[in-house]
């Protein structure tokens, strides 16, 4: 694997490389992660949550959509199910 510096080539000159028939498996490393498509969700707020919401927001210089998913990142951390009690529940 070539090591990142200002010689190394653009993802268009290594694009242009592999379509001359150029062995580019030096610059990948086989390492990725996979992205799963983002699924969107309609939620019904009262105009007072959706203004807390919004003070949040604006508080911390960020989207209301970032203050949802952070606010839920966190409540799901603060509260995880436990396998354990999941597998209790099927039974």
């Amino acid at each position: 694997m070539l090591k990142t510096s200002k010689n190394s080539p653009s993802a268009d000159e290594i694009a242009e490389m592999a379509t001359r028939g150029s062995d580019v498996s030096a610059y990948f490393t086989n390492e990725f992660k996979v992205v799963r498509p983002i699924r969107r969700v309609n939620l019904d707020l009262t105009h007072g949550f959706v203004r807390e919401l919004d003070e949040r927001a604006a508080l911390l210089n960020i989207s209301r959509q970032a203050v949802i998913k952070t606010l839920l990142r966190q409540a799901l951390d603060q509260n995880p199910i436990s396998r354990s009690s999941s597998k209790r529940a099927r039974r």
